[in-house]
């Protein structure tokens, strides 16, 4: 397979059209660490971006990073950290989940638009974007969006960047909303409750006043006998809902208390501060009870959205007929599920449960086969593909950039 790394967005563009002119589509890659999502692609070629990989500018007290799009995310989180900044919504790193060996790029994760418990709160990884340089599948670079908050002029197209996985542009530069870490961290901790039960306190919590920034809840489960990369935290596998308050101090530790009155149906709730909450919500972004090394390393991995409300009905419907294990986060309204191994997935139970409560499954974990035989992203209605395919015929008419990736069967 032909590698090409590129130095600039002026190699970028060069590579781009030669593709064009080739009639040869290009796999973009930065570390590749998401490679295996999505279907196989129809190349031999590769655009490798992670030569691109400088902080261009950062500007702490304008609470603003631009960095290009190669840039490891490991590097940027350790920069902004150092001033005492994050990135609000959380950003996945997907290495465990996947096995790889590193945690990605800049690009790569606004390419996903992965993002994490906060993402209740704060908004998705397309909420922080505030501008991008790319260049198009006609082969130009193009700038959109800005360096400052309120940017209005023209079309924000940075937006449908995020979760675009490399179809759209290929991304050289992007400039990135920070926030400031919030002082403190509190987190309650419910014991034994059912989905159903949980499902509700989760809902009470995030309706609340008490300005509650993540709800999760993993299920009693015989798989994770060893709660994997909880600690201490949990008992053998027993049922675990978990409610984060931030922000100073004083008032992080008054929302707890008066949180935990507003739960006291559901059970007495227990506390965990700072560094051992901040250990237990990174287990619940990275999906470690799904590590590709745990116990159900071999299992598929779904990821469905769908409103808060259903989670804990859907996600029990599918454990229950599948076999299968399910943590949920967002409230109910995302549902991490490892399913057993089988050749289609469960994909038509997936598929229907997840169609019928008005949500939409992705598949992110699976062997090369079994993501040949069957749409790993969830099948859209008539109009919105083919107005998702007017966007990307804008973008790019020739199909060179990542082709086949969202589509089963679109690689030939």
């Amino acid at each position: 397979m032909d590698t090409l790394r590129v130095r600039d967005a002026k190699d970028v563009e060069e590579v781009v059209r030669a593709a064009i002119a080739n009639e040869q589509p290009l796999e973009i890659i930065g570390h590749g660490s998401k490679r295996s999502v999505g279907h196989a692609m129809a190349t031999n070629a590769v655009l490798d971006v992670s030569a691109l990989n400088a902080v261009t500018s950062y500007e702490p007290n304008e609470l603003i990073v631009t960095v290009q799009a190669g840039a490891p995310l490991a590097d940027v989180l350790s920069l902004i950290d150092a001033k005492n900044q994050q990135f609000a919504f959380e950003p996945i790193n997907t290495a465990s989940l996947l096995d790889t060996p590193v945690s990605g790029t800049i690009g790569g994760m606004i390419a996903a638009g992965l993002a994490g418990p906060r993402r209740i709160k704060a908004g998705g990884a397309r909420d922080h974007l505030l501008g991008a340089h790319a260049v198009s599948g006609f082969g130009d670079s193009f700038k959109t969006g800005g360096r400052v908050v309120k940017n209005v002029t023209g079309y924000d197209l940075c937006k449908l960047l995020s979760g675009s996985w490399g179809t759209l542009s290929v991304m050289t530069e992007v400039t990135l909303k920070v926030m400031p870490k919030p002082e403190a961290e509190r987190t309650l901790l419910l014991r034994g409750l059912d989905d159903a039960a949980a499902n509700k306190a989760m809902t009470a919590a995030l309706g609340s006043p008490f300005d509650v920034s993540a709800a999760a809840h993993l299920p009693k489960s015989a798989f994770r006998a060893r709660t994997d990369g909880l600690g201490d935290v949990a008992g053998q596998g027993e049922a675990l809902t978990v409610l984060r308050l931030e922000g100073i101090t004083a008032s992080a530790a008054h929302r707890a208390g008066s949180l935990r009155e507003l739960l006291a149906p559901f059970g007495t709730a227990t506390l965990i501060e700072d560094a051992a909450s901040s250990a237990l919500w990174a287990t619940i972004r990275d999906v470690l009870p799904f590590a590709a090394s745990g116990a159900l390393g071999a299992w598929p991995v779904w990821r469905i959205v769908c409103p808060p409300a259903s989670g804990a009905a859907l996600g029990t419907q599918l454990a229950r007929e599948t076999g299968g294990d399910v943590i949920y986060d967002w409230g109910g309204g995302l549902i991490w599920a490892a399913l057993p191994p089988k050749s289609d997935a469960h994909a038509p139970a997936v598929r229907q449960r997840t169609d019928a409560f008005g949500g939409h499954a992705t598949l992110i974990r699976a062997a090369e086969d079994v993501r040949r035989s069957i749409d790993v992203f969830h099948p859209q209605a008539p109009g919105i593909a083919a107005l998702s395919e007017r966007v990307r015929a804008s973008f790019d008419p020739k199909s060179i950039l990542n082709r086949g990736r969202l589509t089963r069967g679109a690689a030939a």
